[in-house]
């Protein structure tokens, strides 16, 4: 099954003003994402997702020009082989590290569908696990800055559609952080409430919010920091040590992990299928994380990447919560891919159980909305 065609569609959707939310790295004006389709000599169609990387369209022409031409002609079983390859020539020897990383998940992604698709298997068969009940939580980009009254309404909102965990968005100021996160804690007392300060905050605005997090019974802080910045990460896990801290989306490859794991700062290790390298890269950071006891909660994007994320969720022994995009109205979700996960009454997703991801892609869409320059967030 020789790969005969690797396409990339960069789209951006926009996002209305009365929808648009604020977190720590600035408004969403717009949704970005990079779609792959492989196609091999046999006709069997493959579709991944990288993620934009707030440069949608540069990472479309990487896959487009670079990694086409080191991948087109092998074969599209050979995941292991096709990443080898990669990395020999591009992503180990010559910089582009991130970019590589986003750009090669998609095409990886695409690759395991294939394999799905050859033989009429689930992807989550293919990688030796079974359809589970995989607990998700309210993610994407919702929970923002907003008053607490208006917040604890938006909760509310989830919980009837059967959430039982909700992240909220803190790096604001550390006294509306707490005030955000105290409110939801009053108004649901048995709610698990997780938090994300998108690199918002300093070691001096940690030390202001952990303690109260913790008497909030908070899951975890994510992301404080920024992925690189190791030694705050350092200092903020001796403040409050039963408020975990959560890192991951930001982080490539299983060379990045690695110093994740044995450095004990964070563990709650959050890899994204569409930035990490794909499937068979995400596959073996949960390995590497198994042996160190600590769980994987993969953070997801669009819709093609929410299906690869349960697919790789159900086959591994560490798997935690699912992140779970309930953006109001986003196509990405909505429509780009059909059927999108749905919720059960206890709060949990599965996997499809089609062949490859077990979707169908809106080919229409990708026309419809044409990437656009200039970031995601202002």
């Amino acid at each position: 099954m020789k790969i005969t065609a690797i396409e990339a569609f960069p789209i951006s959707v926009p996002v209305a003003q009365d929808r648009q939310v604020t977190l720590g790295i600035g408004r969403q004006v717009k949704r970005d994402a990079v779609v792959v389709k492989v196609t091999t000599e046999d006709g069997i169609v493959g579709w991944g997702e990288s993620h934009h990387g707030r440069a949608h369209l540069a990472i479309g022409k990487l896959i487009s020009t670079t990694l086409s031409d080191l991948i087109l002609g092998m074969d599209a079983t050979d995941v292991v082989g096709i990443w080898a390859k990669v990395y020999k020539f591009q992503l180990g020897s010559h910089g582009m590290g991130a970019a590589c990383a986003m750009a090669m998940s998609g095409i990886d992604t695409a690759l395991w569908d294939i394999r799905g698709k050859a033989v009429g298997w689930p992807i989550y068969k293919l990688l030796g696990g079974a359809s589970r009940a995989i607990p998700a939580y309210v993610g994407g980009i919702c929970l923002g800055y907003q008053e607490p009254a208006s917040l604890v309404e938006e909760v509310r909102g989830f919980l009837a559609e059967g959430y039982k965990a909700v992240k909220l968005r803190v790096g604001d100021s550390p006294e509306r952080d707490i005030a955000r996160v105290e409110a939801v804690r009053a108004a649901f007392p048995d709610l698990t409430i997780l938090t994300d300060a998108n690199t918002g905050y300093s070691v001096r605005d940690a030390r202001q919010v952990l303690s109260a997090f913790a008497a909030a019974r908070v899951g975890w802080l994510e992301e404080p920091f920024p992925a690189h910045d190791h030694r705050s990460y350092a200092e903020a896990r001796l403040i409050a040590p039963s408020v975990p801290l959560a890192a991951g989306e930001n982080h490539y490859t299983r060379f990045e992990f690695h110093r994740l794991i044995e450095d004990g700062n964070i563990t709650i290790l959050q890899p994204d299928i569409s930035k990490t390298g794909g499937i068979t890269e995400t596959m073996r950071i949960a390995a590497m994380a198994s042996a160190w006891k600590l769980p994987i909660h993969c953070h997801s994007s669009a819709g093609i990447c929410m299906a690869a994320t349960l697919h790789v969720m159900s086959a591994i022994e560490n798997a935690g919560y699912f992140e779970a995009d309930c953006s109001p109205n986003n196509p990405l979700r909505e429509e780009l891919v059909i059927p999108a996960y749905k919720i059960a009454a206890d709060g949990t997703v599965r996997p499809n159980d089609g062949p490859g991801l077990g979707i169908e892609v809106d080919e229409d869409l990708l026309r419809r909305y044409p990437g656009v320059p200039g970031p995601g967030y202002v």
